[in-house]
């Protein structure tokens, strides 16, 4: 039904086709759809047509339903694009648009580039890859943390994709020899979309990745994690604290901004001063103050929290700590009373306090100001719709279409706290070696990841196979 009336002239209009009811076109319209666009369509389309009164809620929701959600494939688009006789259209200068499906012009890489961007989003992909190689090119995105391919274009296509990227992202298009980054705004169907551009040189063109940031995807609540009920409190009493340091580890993609996010929502902003330091802002979080990274102007992680420190702040978050200072800075703040949140590339909690170590941070001065340590990792879950158990009671992945034959959808989280007591604070100021300190820390009833993973094993939500991956470095 999307088909016979376009996005931009359903959500103006505020119209929009719903089925067929005796042999006339059911149409939705709200209070504040105008009586001459319901004669309009009628004009037009040459058909009986029973206007239904909704909601303005109810219309939102089937807008998005009809031409977010419903949109066509990057698959069907491109085998289209890839019929056109004069492939020198496809470089020609599109102006930008506001909306992804507000884009009436016809060129074909236009076209292309939406499907691709908006079945991304629909499919909640976190990355898009565009890889050229000799003879086509390869789209893949990037789901609960799975890269798999998508569409292949051939080879002809891929400069000119490429080109219309770095126009929208304001990139350098004459400039082929050197990565570039950038950033895109967008909107599908009413929606914000964060994308980072980042281009690389390679052999047979230049590879782009495209980071998409969905700002309204998901909830930002504690509960939503997924963390144990006992983890979740001890981690929400430490970041209730007035001073200190609380740190969420992880390999990339483990969801550590986002539980650093979660965890400032148990934050009162109305009675204290929050500020953070990111690379890059993934979400706008409303009452607090936040600080873009930019090294080409020599805005480092060390100088924004420099400055941010005399900004009579009461908890400060800082996206990663990678380096001495930054490391250094972080720990004279929660000196001098802030609680500080970051994050860190370590594989596990315990391995925190070697790498601060190894940074250079006094063993003194870390037991004296680490509150904790949380490790974190995002498990698959199992497609509800073709799961199997065997006959030992564990569930396996098959793949059916509503997966896209990968077995699972979705993700969940398998989490480990360090919290630091007495007995670790003595280990960590005695510079203990990190298996006694694993030791100390299990004695005080610490669960690792992997053991986090049994609970996940135990509901059917995930399979074995699944636990062994995401441990394996455990």
């Amino acid at each position: 039904m999307s088909q016979l009336v376009s996005y931009g002239f359903a959500r103006t209009q505020r119209v929009l086709p719903a089925g067929e009811r005796d042999g006339s076109l059911l149409l939705w319209v709200t209070e504040r759809t105008p009586p001459v666009a319901i004669a309009e369509l009628r004009r037009s389309l040459a058909r009986d047509m029973t206007p239904m009164l909704v909601s303005d809620a109810q219309f939102e929701e089937g807008l998005r339903a009809a031409y977010v959600d419903g949109g066509e494939g990057a698959a069907t688009v491109v085998g289209e694009v890839e019929g056109e006789v004069d492939l020198g259209r496809l470089m020609q200068d599109i102006p930008d648009v506001e909306d992804l499906l507000d884009e009436n012009d016809d060129a074909p890489i236009v076209r292309m580039l939406n499907a691709m961007l908006s079945q991304a989003v629909r499919e909640g992909a976190s990355d898009v890859h565009i890889e050229p190689f000799e003879s086509h090119s390869v789209v893949r995105y990037r789901v609960d943390g799975s890269l798999r391919d998508v569409v292949r274009p051939r080879a002809a296509l891929h400069a000119a994709l490429v080109s219309r990227i770095k126009i929208m992202a304001n990139l350098d298009i004459a400039e082929k020899r050197l990565p570039q980054d950038g950033r895109i705004m967008l909107r599908l169907g009413g929606r914000p979309i964060d994308v980072r551009v980042s281009t690389l040189p390679a052999a047979h063109g230049e590879r782009v990745v495209l980071r998409l940031l969905d700002k309204e995807r998901g909830s930002l609540a504690p509960e939503s994690l997924g963390m144990a009920a006992d983890t979740l409190s001890a981690l929400t009493s430490l970041v209730r604290l007035s001073h200190g340091i609380v740190l969420v580890t992880g390999p990339t993609g483990s969801g550590k901004t986002t539980t650093l996010y979660a965890m400032l929502s148990r934050v009162n902003t109305e009675t204290t001063n929050v500020l953070t330091v990111e690379d890059p802002i993934e979400y706008d979080l409303p009452g607090i103050g936040q600080t873009q990274v930019n090294p080409r102007i020599e805005m480092t992680f060390a100088r924004a929290l420099r400055a941010i420190l005399r900004q009579d702040l009461d908890v400060i978050m800082i996206g990663e700590i990678r380096d001495r200072e930054t490391a250094q800075i972080a720990v004279q703040a929660s000196l001098t009373g802030h609680l500080v949140l970051a994050t860190l590339h370590t594989n596990d909690a315990l391995s925190a306090v070697t790498r601060l170590l190894d940074m250079g941070i006094e063993p003194f001065l870390l037991s004296s100001t680490l509150l904790g340590a949380l490790g974190q990792r995002l498990l698959r879950k199992l497609c509800v719709e073709c799961h199997q158990e065997d006959a030992n009671g564990h569930w396996h992945a098959t793949g059916c279409p509503a997966c896209a034959n990968t077995g699972y959808a979705g993700r969940a989280g398998a989490y480990e706290l360090l919290a630091v007591d007495d007995a670790v604070r003595e280990a960590i100021h005695a510079r203990v070696a990190e298996g006694e300190l694993r030791n100390i820390a299990a004695q005080r009833g610490f669960r690792s990841i992997r053991e986090d993973c049994d609970r996940w094993l135990v509901g059917g939500s995930t399979s074995v196979e699944e636990v062994a991956r995401v441990t394996r470095d455990q």
